[in-house]
């Protein structure tokens, strides 16, 4: 995002979420937030009612995104092995725009309180959908016939890690990335 054009609200959103990954989300004060972005901590409080409701903007967001996402591509006409690519592309380019949020999303959706049960509907239904393309896939003998759970947490384990891996490269390919997880996550490593 470009800093000069994010409104102060969404500053407040993206410090607190660099904050949340480096400390974690319990060991973070309004005051922190604040002082990293030199401000005083009562400033914060024209933009936003509490560091609850922060966490609620980047985590909530991020599983709207993924849901959408995954709408999209169910509805595809792809087949199956293309609607993998699809997610597996629809990951690469959410970690890599939201490293901070993912962080959350990963680590600190237990601290949510009255939007837990949304999120955790929107994960479900999120992993329901991504069983559904799996199935289809094995029905359709496009991939092996394997139980679709232990695909799904395979190929979602590594996706989910993504925002630990992406800021250690620096000239990283976002196409090229895609590529090559998608060989490695459909195809396999076997020669």
């Amino acid at each position: 995002m470009n800093k000069t054009s994010e409104t102060r609200k969404e500053e407040i959103v993206r410090v607190a979420a660099k904050l949340f990954k480096k400390k974690g989300y319990s060991a973070v004060t309004m005051r922190d937030i604040a002082s990293e972005m030199g401000i005083k901590a009562a400033s914060l409080y024209n933009h936003i009612t509490s560091k609850q409701d922060i966490l609620d903007v980047i985590i909530i967001s991020l599983a709207e995104a993924f849901t959408e996402g995954m709408q999209q591509i169910r509805s595809s006409e792809e087949n199956c092995v293309g609607k993998l690519k699809q997610i597996i592309e629809l990951h690469v380019r959410l970690s890599s725009q939201n490293i901070y949020g993912m962080a959350s999303l990963n680590n600190d959706w237990m601290h949510l309180k009255e939007k837990r049960d949304y999120f955790k509907r929107l994960r479900v239904n999120y992993e329901d959908d991504f069983i559904d393309i799996l199935k289809k896939g094995i029905a359709s003998g496009e991939i092996l016939d394997a139980k679709p759970e232990i695909m799904m947490f395979s190929i979602l384990t590594t996706l989910r890690s993504l925002y630990i891996w992406i800021p250690k490269k620096e000239d990283l390919d976002l196409e090229e990335l895609i590529g090559t997880l998608s060989k490695i996550l459909v195809k396999g490593v076997a020669c």
